[in-house]
C-alpha cells in the first residue's frame, strides 16, 4: 500500500492571502482554498472521503493549525 503525502506547503503560491483586519496583516485561505476545505468536509461527514482526499484534507487542517498559530502570535503582540 502506497502512503499518500500532501504539504502544507503545496498551496504556497495558490491557497494563501495576507488579510489587513483591525490593522493586521493576518494570513487567511483563498476562497478556492476555503471551498475546497469544505468540500472534503463534507465528503467526510457523507463517509465518501478516497484516501487521496483525506490526506489533501489533513494538510489543509495543518495549515489551519499554522494559520492560527502565527495569527495569534501577530495579534498578541500588537
Amino acid at each position: 500500500m502506497t502512503t499518500i503525502v500532501v504539504k502544507p506547503s503545496f498551496w504556497l503560491t495558490t491557497g494563501i492571502r495576507v488579510e489587513k483586519v483591525n490593522n493586521l496583516n493576518l494570513f487567511k485561505f483563498t476562497e478556492e482554498l476555503g471551498l475546497r476545505m469544505q468540500e472534503l468536509l463534507d465528503r467526510k461527514k457523507a463517509d465518501i472521503l478516497t484516501t487521496e482526499e483525506a490526506a489533501e484534507l489533513e494538510a489543509i487542517g495543518e495549515l489551519d493549525v499554522i494559520f492560527s498559530y502565527i495569527n495569534a502570535m501577530i495579534a498578541s503582540e500588537a
